[in-house]
């Protein structure tokens, strides 16, 4: 994996999800669209902590799942903070790759049960494109709540370029 196109791949969807967290309303954390969804609380606290992931997946050979911090009601302030922090850590592991570590084997668990193991370089992409597809349901609840919607890769209703 190059480090470099990562790293501008990295910043750029970073930038572009904290314009999102920016708006996410206070006053609103139990608000789900459906009674199946997420909660807005739920939500934007998962983007807001989905880029601390990059730095236990490229320091760390496992995750347990069973050690994990519980969801909770937090203001966008703290929201933002958590973020920049993660985001900060996440590219600072990012650029101290190297080449053979991108291969190194990595395991999400539960438990003593192994949910999946798969190279550092393959989860990297997965959670980048987890962190896109949660940001993405982020944009659709600012969009119910009509809270303008910022532009992502193009202009929206709100936001031209």
């Amino acid at each position: 994996m190059n480090n470099d196109a990562l790293l501008k791949e990295f910043d750029q969807e970073m930038k572009t999800t904290r314009r999102l967290l920016e708006r996410v309303p206070d006053g609103k954390p139990d608000w789900k669209p459906h009674p199946k969804s997420f909660s807005l609380a739920h939500l934007a606290q998962l983007v807001a902590r989905m880029p601390g992931w990059f730095p236990q997946m490229l320091e760390h050979d496992v995750l347990d799942l069973a050690g994990a911090p519980k969801y909770s009601n937090e203001s966008s302030a703290t929201l933002l903070r958590e973020f920049d922090d993660g985001v900060a850590r996440g590219r600072a592991a990012i650029a101290a790759m190297t080449d053979a570590m991108w291969g190194e084997p990595w395991s999400l668990k539960a438990g003593a049960q192994v949910l999946m193991t798969m190279s550092r370089a393959e989860v990297t992409r997965q959670t980048m494109s987890h962190l896109v597809h949660h940001r993405a349901q982020l944009g659709v609840y600012l969009r119910l709540l009509d809270v303008p919607v910022p532009s992502m890769y193009g202009p929206t209703a709100d936001e031209h370029w």
